[in-house]
Protein backbone atom coordinates (compact mmCIF):
# COMPACT_ATOMS: atom_id res chain seq x y z
CA UNK A 1 0.00 0.00 0.00
CA UNK A 2 1.56 3.31 -1.03
CA UNK A 3 1.12 6.63 0.75
CA UNK A 4 -1.80 7.88 -1.32
CA UNK A 5 -3.70 4.61 -0.69
CA UNK A 6 -2.98 4.91 3.03
CA UNK A 7 -4.19 8.52 3.05
CA UNK A 8 -7.42 7.70 1.24
CA UNK A 9 -7.99 4.72 3.55
CA UNK A 10 -7.58 6.94 6.62
CA UNK A 11 -9.79 9.63 5.08
CA UNK A 12 -12.49 7.03 4.48
CA UNK A 13 -12.10 5.76 8.03
CA UNK A 14 -12.41 9.31 9.44
CA UNK A 15 -15.48 9.93 7.29
CA UNK A 16 -17.09 6.75 8.60
CA UNK A 17 -16.41 7.74 12.20
CA UNK A 18 -17.79 11.25 11.59
CA UNK A 19 -20.97 9.81 10.06
CA UNK A 20 -21.38 7.45 13.01
CA UNK A 21 -20.96 10.33 15.48
CA UNK A 22 -23.45 12.43 13.54
CA UNK A 23 -25.89 9.53 13.49
CA UNK A 24 -25.56 9.11 17.27
CA UNK A 25 -26.09 12.85 17.79
CA UNK A 26 -29.21 12.73 15.62
CA UNK A 27 -30.54 9.78 17.63
CA UNK A 28 -29.96 11.67 20.88
CA UNK A 29 -31.63 14.78 19.47
CA UNK A 30 -34.57 12.62 18.37
CA UNK A 31 -34.82 11.09 21.85
CA UNK A 32 -34.74 14.55 23.44
CA UNK A 33 -37.44 15.80 21.10
CA UNK A 34 -39.59 12.75 21.84
CA UNK A 35 -39.29 13.17 25.62
CA UNK A 36 -40.05 16.91 25.31
CA UNK A 37 -43.15 16.06 23.28
CA UNK A 38 -44.24 13.55 25.92
CA UNK A 39 -43.70 16.12 28.69
CA UNK A 40 -45.83 18.67 26.83
CA UNK A 41 -48.57 16.09 26.33
CA UNK A 42 -48.45 15.21 30.01
CA UNK A 43 -48.74 18.88 31.06
CA UNK A 44 -51.64 19.25 28.63
CA UNK A 45 -53.39 16.26 30.20
CA UNK A 46 -52.87 17.64 33.71
CA UNK A 47 -54.23 21.06 32.72
CA UNK A 48 -57.22 19.45 31.03
CA UNK A 49 -57.94 17.50 34.23
CA UNK A 50 -57.66 20.68 36.34
CA UNK A 51 -59.98 22.61 34.02
CA UNK A 52 -62.44 19.72 34.09
CA UNK A 53 -62.26 19.66 37.89
CA UNK A 54 -62.88 23.41 38.06
CA UNK A 55 -65.82 23.13 35.66
CA UNK A 56 -67.30 20.32 37.77
CA UNK A 57 -66.88 22.43 40.92
CA UNK A 58 -68.69 25.34 39.24
CA UNK A 59 -71.50 23.02 38.12
CA UNK A 60 -71.81 21.63 41.65
CA UNK A 61 -71.94 25.16 43.10
CA UNK A 62 -74.66 26.22 40.63
CA UNK A 63 -76.74 23.09 41.16
CA UNK A 64 -76.84 23.43 44.93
Amino acid sequence: MDNSQKMSYHAGEAKGQAQEKLSNMMDKAGDAAQSAKESVQEVGQQMKAKVQGAADAVKDAINK
